[in-house]
């Protein structure tokens, strides 16, 4: 399984200092636990809540794209 912070990293086209920003930690600490598989479990929590803060975006997104298509449907009636 592939460490999440290079996970997160790859998926989002994020650097680790990108990712500590996000996550309130310095690029040498997210760079160091990237190397060295070595992921405390605050910083594993905080990138958990990171991936369950873009699903949820990616859902809120979709939902805007579909009110919009109802609303000019509702017009169109």
């Amino acid at each position: 399984m592939e460490n999440i912070i290079k996970q997160i990293c790859k998926t989002y086209n994020l650097t680790y200092r990108e990712l500590g920003e996000s996550l309130g930690y310095g690029e040498e600490a997210i760079s160091k636990a990237a190397r060295t598989d070595k992921i405390s479990t605050p910083m594993a929590k905080a990138c958990e809540m990171f991936l369950h803060i873009k699903e949820l975006e990616s859902k809120v997104s979709t939902l805007d794209e579909l009110s919009i298509i109802l609303q000019k449907l509702t017009l169109k009636a």
